[in-house]
């Protein structure tokens, strides 16, 4: 008898969510009236599973408090998925993310291509506590499990031509047919300087909370960018292309008055419809002061040294 030890198992042999939510269902047939508790803890159920090995990271946010994983997950910004808040959390919740491909190329000297698994073996995986900002005024305060993105660029080797780092969501209409309410130029893109993607805050997440990313939050592989609006931490990436030329990004392209490509958190420039001076923390009432750099300053303004900020916003 084969018994399989937990490292010979990959992350796609685990059972799938909806062979194991099924066995619910079951057991509901099987003791009548008693299953409906069973089978209405279904929908309450979170769609990700348990990811092992993950150690706390030093670069975690300290002395704020974590928002409540349920109120992450229900209220989303991803247009592929419809353009309410709370819609995400619905028209996600059977999206496919396995099998995945995730490409990385263009100005490298080795090119990867990567399949689901590979997602979680391409560093060790941490815990990060990240406050983050979004453009329209909420934050959150989210514990990401993953790694560093430059992690995944070193090992394909940036040639002297790479400058820039573009991404692409992944976008198929069967899958999103949501998609074509959005008004957005889809797929999504988005877009770093090379040495804002080198930065060890910048992160590529595969988890948060302690589990696999949930659909309506990027599932399966996702940008992290704490000091930048959230519409910057692309989600559901398939493609990662270093290149000599400032990429395209989505808001940009639609509105390019209202969302420039840096895109720093920043106080002192308002978008053009409100005021970015104060925020409100999912879950809170209150208003509170929004931080340039959303607070991580101290580890990234030099990249930003002698640039005039309300041009470069």
């Amino acid at each position: 008898m084969l018994i399989r030890k937990p490292a010979d198992l990959r992350y796609s042999d685990v059972t799938p969510r909806e062979v194991y939510l099924n066995r619910r269902s079951f057991l509901g047939a099987a003791v009548g009236a008693a299953g409906l508790g069973l089978i209405a803890a279904d929908h309450a159920d979170a769609a990700a599973m348990k990811l092992p090995g993950v150690s706390k990271s030093p670069l975690s946010l300290t002395g704020e408090n974590v928002t409540p994983q349920d109120q992450v997950t229900s209220y989303n910004n991803y247009y592929e998925f419809g353009t309410g808040k709370d819609e995400p959390v619905h028209y996600a919740k059977d999206f496919k993310t396995n099998p995945w491909t995730l490409t990385i190329e263009g100005e490298v000297a080795k090119k990867k291509v990567l399949d689901y698994d590979a997602l979680f073996k391409i560093a060790p995986l941490e815990e990060r506590i990240y406050r983050h900002r979004c453009v329209e005024q909420w934050s959150i305060v989210v514990p990401w499990v993953g790694f560093s993105l430059n992690t995944l660029l070193k090992q394909v080797e940036p040639t002297s031509k790479a400058k820039y780092v573009a991404f692409e969501s992944y976008y198929d209409t069967k899958q999103m047919p949501q998609a074509r309410y959005s008004g957005l130029r889809l797929p999504y893109v988005e877009g770093l300087r090379l040495d804002e993607a080198m930065h060890q805050l910048t992160m590529l997440s595969v988890g948060m909370y302690g589990e696999t990313m949930p659909p309506q939050d990027g599932a399966p592989i996702r940008l992290t960018v704490p000091w930048k609006y959230g519409f910057k931490s692309i989600k559901s990436i398939v493609k990662i292309r270093l290149q000599e030329k400032q990429p395209d990004t989505t808001w940009n392209l639609m509105a390019s008055n209202e969302y420039g490509f840096y895109s720093n958190v920043n106080p002192a420039v308002d978008h053009p419809r409100w005021s970015q001076a104060t925020e409100r923390r999912l879950g809170e009432l209150r208003r509170r002061n929004t931080l340039p750099f959303n607070g991580y300053g101290d580890q990234v303004a030099s990249m930003y040294a002698g640039m005039d900020l309300k041009k470069y916003y």
